[in-house]
């Protein structure tokens, strides 16, 4: 079954397909140019749904709008969905000295901070499905590891001890916010 992720994010293209490797992926980049979905929504899921039902009948595919971010208890939930914005337009490298920089004197102890995502599933132009996935965790005080891409260097998985950006694809896989939501889509990318 072939199946757009509304992304030009590489990174997100890659996890979808070691996550439901029986889907096959397409992204906007295997498209020709599209005009590009407004992402003005105050919320996760507003994000995923407008993503889905603008490329979904453009492209005539089923069509999952994924939207992601961090959220920072310290910092009231910021980024956010602002997260991919955060910093203006700068690296992720960049955006991670933004908000270590941000933190700086907030103890350890005190960084919690969870990876959220909504999928939103468009078949035919209507939202079939939405499914999302949180994980939790705390902000580093420095990057570590080489891995991943966005948040992940500054992002401790403290049931594993180890920063996404230190793990495997797999073992990131395995337990990541993405992962939760996609999968919760399965069922409804089976259904005829």
């Amino acid at each position: 079954m072939r199946v757009l992720l509304a992304t030009n994010n590489a990174g997100k293209l890659r996890e979808a397909r070691e996550i439901l490797p029986e889907v096959e992926w397409l992204s906007l980049a295997d498209l020709p140019p599209l005009p590009a979905a407004i992402e003005d929504g105050t919320s996760f899921e507003e994000n995923a749904r407008k993503k889905a039902l603008h490329y979904g009948p453009l492209v005539g595919l089923p069509t999952v709008g994924e939207d992601s971010g961090l959220c920072v208890d310290a910092l009231g939930g910021r980024p956010g969905v602002l997260s991919a914005r955060y910093g203006g337009d700068v690296l992720d490298g960049e955006r991670c000295r933004l908000l270590l920089a941000e933190l700086e004197g907030v103890p350890e102890e005190q960084r919690a901070a969870s990876f959220r995502c909504c999928a939103a599933l468009v078949v035919a132009g209507e939202v079939r499905a939405i499914s999302h996935g949180e994980v939790r965790g705390r902000i580093l005080l420095e990057p570590a590891g080489s891995h991943g891409f966005g948040y992940d260097p500054v992002f401790l998985y403290p049931p594993l001890g180890r920063s996404f950006a230190a793990l495997t694809l797999a073992e990131k896989n395995a337990v990541s916010h993405r992962r939760r939501a996609l999968q919760g889509l399965l069922p409804h990318l089976r259904k005829p």
